[in-house]
């Protein structure tokens, strides 16, 4: 019994308030259907990031862990290295637990750039991303290498970035991609919603919800009734998952 005890890896995600998560139903899923019963996947629900340590200090068998809201970002002062695209980006979403240390990486990157790219059409050139946490940055990297010029829009706005009453008929005209990265209209709070004049939306837009839970947020719906394009986050998070388990086993 006690051999088997050593031999458990144990797999995690970090964040706050993260019951209701994907993760941890989807990596259990993943370790019973490759009949891997020596593996295990956790919730480290945190209110500080400090209680990390007490992780790392009571937790000798960790192999990986992801990273969620809000702590993509202040994550990074635990790690021992970055790669170069969680470097580039400045948010780490996966940790590889290795004997040299940990070292994070940025998987949201790969996990947005697979699912947005089905529904890009030439015509969208702009964007703009509503929210400025850890996940707006993957989401800017990726635009950003497709080509897509793209704009924040924050409640507290920084240089060239748009405030959401700034918003305008002109600005959603030559912004046909939308992405929200905020938590807004994540269950159980499903009729909350980004406010932007959804009355501007069109069919030519794209609106992509970083969130999967409901399936069609207020935002998608609304966007969906002015005939725009409409993806949730789902497939988004099974790409960055699996790209997660090759990291840990690569």
């Amino acid at each position: 019994m006690e051999k088997t005890e050593k031999q458990k890896y144990k797999y995690g995600l970090i964040g706050k308030d993260i019951e209701y998560s994907f993760s941890r139903n989807y990596f259990t899923q993943k370790f019973k259907k490759l009949g891997l019963s020596n593996c295990v996947y956790v919730n480290f629900d945190y209110q500080n990031i400090n209680e990390f340590k007490t992780t790392l200090k009571n937790n000798t068998n960790i192999k990986g862990c992801n990273v969620t809201i809000p702590y993509k970002q202040s994550i990074i002062p635990f790690l021992t290295s970055l790669d170069a695209k969680a470097k580039a980006i400045g948010a780490v979403n996966t940790i590889k637990f290795t004997e040299n240390g940990l070292i994070g990486y940025n998987t949201d990157a790969y996990g947005f750039k697979k699912s947005i790219e089905p529904h890009l059409k030439k015509h969208h050139k702009r964007a703009l991303i509503l929210g400025t946490g850890g996940a707006s940055k993957a989401v800017k990297y990726v635009l950003e290498e497709l080509d897509i010029i793209c704009t924040y829009v924050s409640r507290s706005p920084k240089e060239n970035q748009f405030t959401y009453a700034e918003l305008s008929s002109s600005i959603l005209k030559n912004h046909t991609v939308i992405v929200n990265c905020t938590p807004l209209g994540t269950h159980p709070n499903i009729t909350d919603k980004p406010a932007i004049p959804y009355q501007y939306l069109t069919k030519e837009h794209l609106l992509f919800d970083l969130i999967y839970n409901p399936d069609k947020t207020a935002f998608l719906s609304a966007g969906e009734k002015q005939g725009a394009a409409i993806s949730n986050g789902q497939h988004m998070l099974e790409y960055q998952a699996e790209e997660s388990w090759r990291i840990w086993n690569s």
